[in-house]
């Protein structure tokens, strides 16, 4: 049985988010951005929904404008119990969405990684909002919602003063099986046999890759698109979706050799291309591994 189902629908997102969901369904917001949705329970991860990265950069030599629309605003959301952000770079931890988010819903807690606490602080969050993630600290959100923060290589480790990863992934483990978000990474020494000590039936993984030219000008980069679906082949997780790409000219590659490995994989793995307008439904696992 598939690990995924894909449906597109018409319309817009925030039209579609109006009924309650029938199972665990996840949402593409662009970028490394993902909505997930289950019964009771909504939680967005790395959501970049502002343009704040193209006046920050106005007038360097790579421009931030956004290549795509942000597929929903802040306003739209009908309700977000949970916002998780990988790291500090403003495209996965965006203080516009995050104070509009603060704003909207009292109830809303957000999840960041110890290490960008002064990222954060510019949100200007009361302390009893955030829940400080930290690399394999498990953290029990509610009944059906357990999250492991997971060591992550932006090329290379970042540690604040304290020892803490600047860069993390998160191991979501839902009612429906277990997810992993990679964040902004590239396969390092032991990462693989860490996501095979969980076996996940899902990985969202990035396929940018990564160039020296970006290096250079202090842009890490991450997976490329083969080395992501080795990784799921190597690690036995059944799905992914690959995303990553189509936000900034500069750093992006063509979605049609998504498409393209994805018919060459389609006996070993379910491969599919992060899209606007889809939704992806998790099918049910019948076990989930440990995370210890």
């Amino acid at each position: 049985m598939p690990t995924i189902e894909t449906v597109r629908f018409e319309g817009s997102l925030a039209a579609n988010l109006r009924s309650e969901p029938a199972g665990v369904e996840l949402y593409w917001l662009g970028q490394a951005g993902f909505l997930v949705r289950s019964p009771g329970l909504s939680f967005v991860i790395d959501a970049y929904l502002s343009d704040q990265l193209a006046e920050k950069y106005r007038g360097s030599v790579f421009s931030h404008a956004r290549l795509m629309a942000p597929p929903i605003t802040v306003a739209e959301f009908p309700s977000l119990d949970f916002v998780f952000c990988t790291h500090h770079h403003g495209d996965h931890l965006d203080v516009p969405t995050i104070r509009e988010i603060a704003g909207k819903f009292s109830h809303t807690r957000f999840i960041v990684p110890a290490a960008s606490e002064p990222e954060i602080a510019r949100a200007g969050l009361k302390k009893d909002r955030i829940v400080w993630a930290e690399t394999e600290r498990e953290i029990q959100l509610s009944e059906t919602l357990k999250v492991t923060p997971v060591k992550a290589a932006h090329e290379g480790f970042e540690y604040d003063k304290l020892g803490r990863d600047r860069f993390l992934g998160y191991l979501f483990e839902v009612e429906a099986g277990l997810i992993y978000h990679s964040g902004d990474t590239v396969r390092y020494t032991g990462l693989l046999e860490r996501i095979i000590q969980s076996g996940p039936q899902l990985a969202l993984l990035p396929v940018n890759g990564r160039r020296r030219e970006l290096r250079e000008r202090k842009i890490p980069g991450n997976f490329n698109l083969e080395e992501a679906v080795q990784f799921c082949l190597d690690g036995k997780i059944p799905a992914l979706i690959a995303h990553h790409f189509g936000m900034f000219a500069f750093n992006t590659i063509d979605p049609r050799l998504i498409d393209q490995a994805a018919m060459k994989m389609q006996n070993q793995l379910q491969l599919r291309k992060a899209e606007l307008g889809t939704r992806y439904f998790l099918k049910h696992s019948l076990s989930v591994r440990s995370h210890k």
